[in-house]
C-alpha cells in the first residue's frame, strides 16, 4: 500500500481549464504556453487566481470564463495552456 504525502504531486487535482466542465472552478496554478503567457496574464489569468467556467458555445469552442471579477471568452487552444487545481 502507498504511504499518503502531502508532498505528493499526485494528491494535487490539477487539470487544463479547457477540461472544465460549465459551471466548474479552479484556482490557476501555472500557464504552460510562454507565447500566449503575457497576453492570458494582462487579461487577469494569474497564478493564484479563482476561475470559474461561465458559458460554453454549442460546438464547445469559444468558453467564457469569470476571472479576476471580468468575463473572457477564450478559444479552447487558449484554454489548453492554463493549469488549474479543483482542490479548493
Amino acid at each position: 500500500m502507498k504511504e499518503f504525502s502531502f508532498a505528493d504531486s499526485s494528491f494535487y487535482m490539477h487539470k487544463k481549464l479547457s477540461e472544465l466542465a460549465l459551471g466548474e472552478k479552479g484556482i490557476i496554478v501555472s500557464l504552460e504556453d510562454k507565447e500566449l503567457e503575457l497576453k492570458l496574464m494582462e487579461m487577469g489569468f494569474l497564478q493564484g487566481e479563482e476561475v470559474v467556467v461561465e458559458q460554453v458555445a454549442p460546438l464547445g469552442d469559444p468558453i467564457s470564463v469569470m476571472v479576476a471579477g471580468y468575463q473572457v471568452s477564450l478559444r479552447i487552444s487558449e484554454a489548453d495552456s492554463i493549469i488549474v487545481d479543483l482542490n479548493n
